[in-house]
């Protein structure tokens, strides 16, 4: 067994490799996350007020606050993001007989579920017990005295470094880029490297959800439907859009991280990067922090815009808030939503719907364009109607996989009806509030030929009962701004549309 010495550790013996146990740490090896981390913030959302007690549990030092959250925090070892190919090789190297101990500076009391869930996996488990934290050195001090004639062992970040260095045929999972560094510099071979993590700038794009930006493009809505388009308002427009935008995928990633394990009791959902263990949870704090401030400054640009651009308003400004109060507007509103208002039924569709209404609001106040009435009315039904669908599909979704709930929602699978109902009345309403805007006097000062607009009600009508009926087959995905950005058909209606208005004209 190797010791340390005044010179530094000594080289591992070379033992048979059938007989030599094998040790593996749990965070970030066997488990792609850090369970601790993990835990936080599942206790976060099951216990907002637990952060006052932790500086109380701090005290108790590393291995003292880590049973005070373990005993806290209830998380489902079947759902946690596993290194599948390390479990496969570790379930080949006990079929060869060879002994194998979960080894982890993780609550002892975490550690013995995450063993049982792998019954006749492990011979033993050695975690941090309330009073010891079992890490680094720690580690490597118990390993000497429960192994004297050596052992292999697999890590993934700095404080493993001691250990594969003193470790029979080191091996690594998802390793750290600096303990990658460090071993070159200790001259530390690794035996094996056990990946499963998908490219960091893939998961970061899925992670800050492009995708979802498309639903900005509202702010151009007010200027575009007035007939404003000038380079003050193209120029506002930008700047809210971007500002919202990177607003948007802040608050997206503030939710992917409390609704960790939700998420991973969902078919779909359990491949987000937060979720699936590929991006670290620090890294979306990061991101986060850096969004917003993105967002803000963006935001107090829109005004010097104006200063530069804008012409003078000939009508009374009726936003008092201004832009960046509608930015504060939907940023509490949104983590609102993403802490307490997506568990409340019903209640959670008319927050979604009502966001749609905010970006209207708010491109409305970074162009100095009012929204009229009938596009306030259309939007609120219309809206109402595609957070309805996205319920309705998460709902059939749920059914398909035998589940009678939706995971961290308030709905039940016996739900699909009413909300089908509820949606596709939303969605005829905003047809008949369009129609009305068409017949109203008022439309004639925008279009010489008010009569072409008809043609979008046929248009309208065909797009969202498509929309209803692919939802009920089970073919839509979960969110129709995806389905309405990625499907030829909603691409072609949309042009279609752009040229009645043009044909309006």
């Amino acid at each position: 067994m190797p010791e340390l010495t005044e010179e530094g550790l000594a080289p591992a013996p070379q033992t048979s490799h059938a007989k030599t146990p094998l040790c593996v740490d749990l965070d970030g090896t066997l488990v792609k996350s850090d369970t601790l981390v993990d835990a936080i913030l599942i206790l976060a959302r099951q216990q907002p007020a637990s952060p006052l007690q932790w500086p109380e549990w701090l005290r108790k030092g590393r291995a003292g606050f880590k049973r005070e959250v373990t005993d806290r925090a209830v998380i489902q070892m079947e759902h946690l993001p596993y290194n599948e190919p390390l479990v496969a090789f570790l379930w080949e190297e006990r079929a060869r007989g060879r002994k194998i101990y979960l080894a982890t500076a993780a609550d002892s009391a975490f550690a013995e579920k995450v063993a049982a869930h792998f019954p006749g996996l492990f011979d033993g488990v050695l975690a941090s017990d309330g009073t010891l934290n079992l890490a680094g050195s720690n580690k490597l001090r118990a390993f000497q005295d429960r192994f004297p004639g050596g052992f292999t062992y697999i890590g993934n970040a700095m404080p493993d470094r001691t250990l594969l260095a003193a470790s029979h045929q080191p091996m690594v999972a998802n390793p750290h880029r600096n303990l990658r560094v460090a071993l070159r510099k200790d001259k530390t071979t690794i035996h094996r490297e056990f990946a499963d993590q998908r490219p960091t700038h893939k998961v970061l794009f899925k992670a800050i959800r492009l995708h979802q930006w498309a639903k900005n493009i509202l702010v151009f809505v007010p200027p575009v439907l007035a007939h404003e388009i000038n380079a003050d308002t193209v120029v506002s427009s930008l700047l809210a859009f971007f500002s919202l935008s990177f607003c948007a995928s802040a608050t997206y990633i503030i939710n992917d991280l409390l609704d960790i394990e939700a998420d991973r009791r969902h078919p779909r959902k359990r491949k987000r990067p937060f979720a699936s263990g590929d991006l670290s949870p620090f890294a979306g704090v990061s991101i986060v922090a850096l969004f917003f401030l993105v967002a803000i400054v963006l935001g107090l640009l829109v005004p010097v815009a104006h200063r530069y651009l804008g012409q003078p308003v000939a009508y009374p400004e009726w936003r008092p808030l201004g832009f960046l109060g509608w930015l504060a507007v939907y940023t509490v509103t949104t983590l609102a939503y993403s802490f307490v208002l997506k568990k409340k039924v019903l209640v959670d569709v008319i927050v979604l719907s009502g966001l749609y209404t905010v970006r209207l609001l708010a491109g409305s106040s970074a162009t100095h364009v009012p929204v009229s009435e009938w596009l306030g009315a259309f939007s609120i039904f219309f809206f109402l109607s595609l957070a309805f669908v996205k319920r309705f599909s998460e709902l059939h979704l749920m059914a398909a996989n035998n589940l009678s709930s939706a995971s961290g929602r308030g709905y039940r699978t016996s739900d699909i009806e009413q909300l089908r109902s509820l949606g596709t009345g939303s969605a005829f309403a905003s047809v008949v509030v369009l129609t009305m805007y068409i017949s109203n006097l008022g439309a004639a000062n925008l279009y010489a030929h008010v009569d072409r607009l008809w043609l979008l009600a046929p248009i309208l009508i065909l797009w969202i009962s498509r929309v209803w009926l692919l939802a009920s087959r089970g073919e839509l995905h979960e969110d129709p701004v995806v389905y309405a950005i990625t499907d030829k058909t909603s691409w072609a209606m949309g042009a279609l549309s752009a040229l009645v208005v043009w044909m309006a004209l």
